[in-house]
């Protein structure tokens, strides 16, 4: 499974799993905008680390939050290269 698939597939299950309803993932979409909280969000980096073995945002001295999906994703691509 790609790092992309991974990541869409941890934000439909803990959006499931904290009752959230997620919007259509896609590239240009918002993450404010996408359904989730910032609890969601903290569940869903744990779960990236534990299932990836990356966490971009601890990883590196300095990371600019990524502002839409494809943000994030691209963030976790570079964290894994």
């Amino acid at each position: 499974m790609s790092i992309r698939d991974t990541i869409e597939t941890t934000f439909h299950q803990v959006a499931k799993d904290q009752g959230r309803t997620l919007v259509a993932l896609n590239d240009s979409l918002p993450l404010t905008q996408s359904g989730l909280d910032s609890l969601s969000f903290a569940i869903i980096v744990t779960t990236l680390e534990d299932s990836l073995g990356l966490d971009p945002f601890s990883a590196a001295e300095w990371v600019e939050f990524p502002v839409t999906f494809g943000d994030f994703v691209k963030l976790y691509e570079s964290a894994n290269k």
